[in-house]
């Protein structure tokens, strides 16, 4: 699988771990020319951008620590121009969805951490 690959199923593990939570999942890569957002979904009356990061091990340290500063920044950014064109008066919030998987992403071994308000 490569990384794209792996990066897409993660995400859709994600979607459907939002989904099953009573989340309504609007978009999945929005992309813009100021960036990515893997998904934006709705918890009630909040909108929510989610980063999803996978691992297969924590050599490197957690997932959530891959979502730097810089990149919350870009992430922000990102967002405002998404409230700009679609929906500017939504309360919103910034989620990590950390996935945790082996290096065949098992679905039976995956496990999903969802941060609520991370940044």
């Amino acid at each position: 699988m490569t990384t794209k690959s792996g990066g897409d199923w993660a995400e859709a593990m994600v979607a459907e771990y939002l989904r099953v939570r009573g989340y309504r999942v609007d978009v999945s890569k929005y992309r813009c020319r100021f960036g990515e957002i893997d998904l934006i979904a709705r918890d009630q009356g909040t909108l929510c951008f989610v980063e999803v990061k996978m691992r297969s091990n924590l050599r490197y340290g957690l997932p959530r620590e891959f979502v730097t500063h810089s990149k919350q920044e870009k992430l922000r950014t990102t967002a405002e121009y998404y409230l700009s064109t679609h929906d500017p008066d939504a309360i919103c919030r910034f989620d990590v969805a950390e996935v945790y998987t082996d290096k065949d992403h098992t679905p039976e071994r995956t496990r999903i951490e969802y941060i609520e308000n991370a940044f």
